[in-house]
């Protein structure tokens, strides 16, 4: 209050008048004035600065701390052994068989064409039909062929006549000749005996060529009368029709070109041969004759058929590591026909063969893998031979040992010798994780 009366005093004065703007009494306190101002202003930015750079500190530990920690964490991970779920190996339960995709094939399949070109007269049969070896199964006229066949005839019938009217000439140059060797010296000259003699052998040559014509006429005659009983088609076994490509009135032509049309396709379907691809692995089980196998069908009847391995390919595909057998099914009823897709059954030796979950199974590579877990709990991987897939477990034929222990559901960042924690039966993923974290 009283600075605020000194203020007033030294503005207007003491006698309370306003002192004159030009006058220099009042100078010097207004500029103390504003420097006491200016000096708080700078002590209050001063004041603002140290507490940005404070909080900026204070945030900057924080981080650096979170940093540190997180980093501490991450290693401590990292060090950490990879926790897997083991299982042991164990034989394999029972006498294991082998189901295999197969496709059945007719025993016998042919497609017929025509031998003869003509015109389809009539057909018998058609698709489905069951016929018997020889049965008419097209009729064909051949207009072109019967006339050829006459023509030949009548050549032959020529060619005999011509051999009797040389056979009179041979006979007629024979007897001259004989008079004429026969007569006394003086009677006839010596060239007319000679004459006589190159007449009478020609006379036979002509016979005999004569006669050469015959049978080359009656060749003809015969082919063409061959080509006459292609005119019927028959069937060349027991079978069934399958397919029917001609109609009356179609023209058909002689051969089996590429450009020639089938008349029928035709196959004998009893005993019926199934072709199986089977793996490499079976090839000791399979790869031998006389091997009984079951036939499942699965157009929904599932109808079972029993065949036996009548023989196999005796070599691997090496692009497929595959083999072929082939098993005959007697098929007196016709329930299978030629392409149908069916399931075949074989039964395997279950000795020697282990038993895994398909999820120890590691596809690497190298071909198909399990990782063992020894008992210094670090992983080896095993190449194995798979026998068998059941789809949740595996047999296998080679690469491990009853008892090892296989781990299950493997990363593939899991590498051979690396240390690993093995989840005891019961525990949870959590429980044995935090036990193989080492504390901090």
């Amino acid at each position: 209050m009283h600075s605020h009366d000194n203020d007033d005093a030294t503005l207007h004065g003491m006698d309370g008048q306003p002192p004159d703007s030009g006058a220099h009494a009042g100078g010097p306190s207004l500029s103390a004035g504003r420097e006491h101002m200016d000096r708080r202003m700078k002590r209050l930015a001063i004041v603002v600065a140290l507490a940005f750079l404070a909080a900026f500190g204070v945030a900057e530990a924080s981080k650096l701390a979170a940093s540190h920690s997180l980093a501490q964490g991450t290693a401590a991970l990292a060090a950490a052994p990879v926790v897997v779920e083991a299982v042991p190996v164990v034989p394999a339960a029972g006498d294991p068989s082998l189901t295999l995709p197969g496709e059945t094939h007719a025993w016998y399949e042919s497609t017929i064409y025509a031998r003869v070109t003509g015109y389809v007269k009539k057909w018998n049969v058609d698709i489905g039909d069951h016929v018997s070896k020889g049965q008419v199964l097209t009729e064909i006229e051949t207009p072109e062929l019967d006339a050829q066949l006459v023509a030949a005839q009548a050549k032959l019938n020529a060619a005999r006549a011509d051999v009797e009217v040389r056979q009179t000439e041979a006979e007629f140059a024979r007897t001259t000749y004989a008079r004429w060797r026969d007569a006394p010296k003086g009677v006839v000259s010596e060239q007319e005996r000679v004459d006589k003699k190159a007449e009478f052998e020609a006379a036979m040559a002509r016979l005999a060529s004569a006669r050469a014509q015959v049978a080359l006429d009656q060749a003809d005659v015969d082919r063409f009368e061959a080509f006459e009983k292609f005119k019927l088609v028959t069937a060349p076994y027991d079978g069934t029709i399958i397919e029917r490509r001609i109609d009356i009135g179609n023209l058909v032509t002689a051969g089996s070109s590429s450009g020639t049309m089938p008349l029928y396709r035709m196959a004998k379907d009893d005993p019926m041969r199934i072709w199986v691809d089977v793996p490499q692995a079976a090839a000791a089980d399979l790869m031998k004759v006389g091997v009984p196998v079951g036939i499942v069908t699965n157009e929904g009847s599932n109808q079972r058929f029993e065949g036996r391995i009548v023989r196999t390919a005796e070599a691997i595909d090496p692009q497929a590591r595959t083999f072929r057998v082939e098993i005959d099914v007697p098929n007196p009823k016709r329930a299978l026909v030629s392409g149908m897709y069916v399931q075949a059954v074989f039964s395997l030796s279950a000795e020697r063969m282990l038993q895994v979950p398909a999820s120890a199974l590691l596809f690497r590579s190298t071909g198909p893998q399990v990782a063992v877990v020894g008992a210094d709990n670090r992983v080896h991987l095993h190449s194995v031979t798979i026998a068998r897939d059941d789809g949740a477990t595996v047999m296998l034929s080679s690469g491990v040992a009853q008892g090892d222990r296989v781990a299950l559901n493997l990363s593939s960042e899991v590498t051979e010798g690396q240390q690993v924690a093995v989840k005891e039966n019961g525990g949870t993923g959590s429980q044995a994780t935090a036990a193989a974290v080492p504390k901090g």
